[in-house]
């Protein structure tokens, strides 16, 4: 897929005005509307210039647009960065498949690249009808990521969120916010009075937050269930022994039964993430080879070699 530059497409600097972006655009479409013009690619540039438009006309998806592609030039390969749009609140609905920013495509066939950004998922406001006395303002959307400790425990953070600024800039703002013990990834903290400004008197908007684990170097978390590696030496798995595992509430002892092997899972009950119907945890076994780095080491794995000479853990079980 590759970059493309909305402001080139306009014919306008990035630190043009939202005057400045309105008249390139009528200009564009005046001169390259099918109905009217004589340009042999005018559909292709029309459909150009009204997605262009559609994003450096909207404050919040200029100022995503401008944080994602800092460095790229048009043409270039592209694709965006994993979680680039985390801690980046967006207005109306909330975010759905593809993309934080709610509003989608508006009246135009979008392109890879838009929709890779934005989504394609209905028209945008445009079209309604004005209201008249006091008007609430736009919910706006987010990710955030919190460790997953915070989760076990719960959890007082102050979170610095990008926010959509007059002209497309962004700003930043820090919010403390409360995390409940047991929330769990895709779930949502909602923050009263912390979206948009309302118009007129009306109430402000709220802001949500959609919760995600940050990755960590030793859990996984698959629905309210943990996963972790436990390694244990060869005569752990072979003989059995009680271990020592972490977990994200702190150690606890676990037993190893004799003959387990790579890959089996002990299960914790109730200790995966806390909440009504609390998730497991499970170790999953993974067995550790000491390294044969002296001679008594080799020695030692010589006279294993020797006692389980007929062993083979290639060959296929009968049947």
């Amino acid at each position: 897929m590759k970059y493309k530059d909305y402001y080139e497409t306009l014919g306008v600097a990035r630190t043009a005005t939202q005057d400045d972006i309105k008249g390139a655009y009528r200009k564009l479409a005046r001169k390259y509307h099918p109905d009217v013009s004589k340009v042999a690619d005018a559909e292709a540039r029309f459909k150009e210039v009204n997605e262009a438009n559609e994003v450096l006309k909207d404050p919040e998806k200029r100022a995503a647009y401008d944080q994602v592609g800092s460095g790229y030039r048009a043409g270039q390969d592209f694709q965006p960065p994993p979680n680039w749009d985390g801690g980046f609140a967006s207005r109306g609905g909330s975010a759905g498949a593809g993309s934080p920013f709610g509003s989608g495509a508006g009246n135009f066939d979008s392109s890879d690249f838009f929709e890779s950004l934005f989504g394609g998922r209905g028209r945008g406001r445009a079209g309604s009808p004005r209201q008249r006395g006091p008007v609430p303002g736009e919910d706006h959307h987010a990710k955030v990521s919190i460790d997953l400790e915070d989760s076990y425990r719960g959890a007082e953070r102050g979170i610095t969120m990008r926010m959509p600024g007059a002209g497309g800039g962004a700003q930043e703002r820090t919010l403390d916010v409360h995390i409940p013990k047991g929330i769990r990834a895709g779930q949502s903290l909602r923050l009263a009075g912390q979206g948009a400004a309302g118009s007129g008197g009306g109430q402000a908007g709220d802001l949500y937050l959609e919760v995600e684990f940050k990755p960590h170097p030793r859990f996984r978390v698959d629905g309210s269930d943990v996963y972790l590696d436990l390694p244990v030496t060869p005569w752990e798995a072979a003989l059995g022994a009680t271990v020592e595992a972490a977990t994200p509430d702190g150690p606890v002892q676990l037993s190893v039964p004799k003959g387990s092997t790579a890959g089996r899972k002990l299960r914790l009950k109730g200790r995966g993430l806390p909440g009504k119907n609390a998730g497991d945890l499970y170790a999953v076994i993974a067995i550790a080879l000491p390294p044969a780095d002296g001679d008594s080491a080799r020695e030692a794995y010589e006279a294993m070699a020797k006692s389980f000479a007929g062993y083979d853990p290639r060959a296929r079980p009968a049947g």
